[in-house]
């Protein structure tokens, strides 16, 4: 069986759209999802899984507005991809630190078009690369304060998007090893 990260968008965000994390695990084991791990409460999700992503992507989010009542767009990777991801970062070096990394998921490879369009957007000294399904950010300051947002990305790309800090895209590297 495959690693995969599932990586859920806008839950457990300012008190809206709770989902309790014991209650997702239920709900993947209900999807046949195997050895379901998460990983703090913004929806991050670690399972075993044969199924192509952009089926378990559709279950997942089928199944949370079955049972929720909202929706919720998730992205899922395989273990090995977001090792690719991690060893193709443009920002990572010895001297940086990197509690000034995040990485957007897109949920698919944006179009030729809208990538030359959204590189023409400087935003500096914050820095973004956009690599395939992966945007990587540096933010000079705090991520909060960069325009270098999911609603930036998804409004000029025109894909689903969501962001992780560089500290949890590691921890779930490191859990889809485990």
């Amino acid at each position: 069986m495959n690693k995969k990260i599932a990586i859920l968008r806008g839950i457990n965000v300012g008190g809206k759209r709770k989902i309790l994390m014991a209650d997702l695990k239920s709900l993947c084991g209900k999807l046949g999802l195997e050895n379901v791990k998460t990983y703090i409460q913004s929806g991050n999700l670690i399972f075993n899984s044969d199924r192509k992503n952009a089926e378990l992507e559709n279950d997942l989010e089928k199944a949370i507005t079955e049972i929720f009542g909202f929706d919720v767009p998730i992205i899922v990777r395989t273990g090995k991809e977001l090792e690719t991801t991690i060893s193709n970062s443009p920002f990572l070096d010895k001297d940086v630190d990197i509690n000034h990394l995040h990485l957007t998921f897109l949920k698919e490879k944006p179009n030729k078009e809208n990538i030359e369009r959204t590189l023409a957007y400087d935003y500096g000294p914050d820095k973004f690369k956009i690599d395939n399904k992966d945007v990587f950010i540096f933010c000079a300051g705090k991520y909060h304060q960069s325009k270098l947002t999911n609603n930036f990305f998804e409004k000029h790309l025109k894909v689903g998007a969501t962001t992780r800090n560089w500290k949890t895209v590691l921890k779930l590297s490191e859990l889809s090893r485990s």
